[in-house]
């Protein structure tokens, strides 16, 4: 029979128990420390061989990844390919169901981009094998929130943009005016559109901005209204007057016949009295102002030669107190 003494015993115990011994701590941190000192180079030799050591482990540990590297490489190409080929699919589809290209683009770009985020989470999970797709999707999330507070206003045009595009109120080609831009669209992009002003400046026009504006589409029709204002004297005949001017525009080539033609005097100006000249024309800026000074041209022309007078501005001065008007003497030096 063995006898214990009782701290042997109480020792004893606390190690059956899996309790750590008195002591045991210390020990532990002494012997890390001394592990510590024996790793940590003591000179320059020493720092050099601890820093080669590191760079081979950092080596040949990415030698050993370099399958998944090659992998994930492999799978981007065919992501890449993927996405081509589905795009040109997409674009094909869609040219069966609509003419409108802004469609056409749309559906292209989205259905990239879902097989771009389908291959990139693929990748993600070839390249960390560890990596579960519940783990990337948590993952693409918290990335997606962070990316969405720091690149907000980009988020917002993208998003103007594709809302801009599937409700096609305007193509490329159009003429269009919001606020104080005005011109031919030259590209609908998810993100901006490029304007090209008549005067020939290019302006990109942020999407979220033509989104919450009132936006004037002045080549949604063929035709557009013009209107223009004519004067003739108070002295003639308003209703002689109306009917010269109305023959005289219909007879212009860029007046359209499918449309009436409306004249009416509009009231008293200063000087004369206004007439209303109210036609249709070609719905571009060029084809406006080409036919404006046609019009313009005629009824000039036309009231000239009925012999109506388009009066310059009077003016009559009355006075308080009666004024006498006669001859001045000249004085004799």
């Amino acid at each position: 029979m063995i006898f214990f003494d009782p701290p042997m015993a109480f020792t004893l115990s606390l190690w059956a128990q899996g309790q750590q011994l008195p002591g045991q701590d210390k020990a532990k941190e002494l012997a890390e420390s001394l592990e510590l000192a024996k790793a940590a180079p003591s000179s320059l030799t020493g720092i050099v061989q601890t820093v080669s050591d590191s760079l081979l482990n950092i080596w040949q540990a990415f030698l050993g990844h370099t399958p998944f590297f090659v992998a994930s490489l492999l799978m981007l190409v065919f992501t890449w390919i993927l996405a081509t080929l589905a795009g040109k699919a997409t674009r094909r589809f869609m040219r069966k169901t609509t003419q409108r290209p802004s469609l056409q683009d749309l559906m292209v770009r989205l259905t990239k981009i879902v097989i771009w985020v389908i291959g990139l989470l693929f990748t993600a999970m070839v390249l960390f094998p560890g990596l579960t797709p519940g783990r990337a999707l948590g993952g693409l999330g918290l990335l997606s929130v962070a990316v969405g507070l720091a690149f907000k206003d980009i988020f917002e045009n993208f998003f103007a943009g594709i809302l801009i595009l599937w409700r096609f109120p305007f193509e490329a080609g159009d003429v269009i005016k919001c606020c104080d831009v005005e011109g031919r669209v030259e590209a609908v992009e998810v993100r901006n559109t490029a304007i090209r002003r008549t005067t020939g400046e290019l302006v990109i026009v942020p999407n979220l901005f033509l989104f919450k504006n009132p936006c004037e589409i002045l080549t949604d029709r063929n035709k557009r209204r013009i209107t223009i204002i004519a004067g003739v004297a108070y002295g003639e005949d308003v209703a002689t007057a109306v009917k010269v001017i109305e023959a005289a525009v219909l007879d212009c080539e860029t007046v359209r016949d499918d449309e009436p033609v409306q004249i009416f005097p509009q009231g008293f100006g200063d000087s004369c009295i206004d007439i209303e000249v109210t036609w249709w024309s070609g719905s571009s800026p060029l084809e406006g102002r080409r036919s404006r000074g046609e019009v313009v041209t005629a009824v000039k022309k036309a009231l000239d030669d009925a012999g109506i007078e388009i009066p310059f501005p009077y003016r009559t001065l009355t006075f308080k107190e009666s004024l006498t008007v006669g001859k001045a003497e000249a004085n004799d030096v």
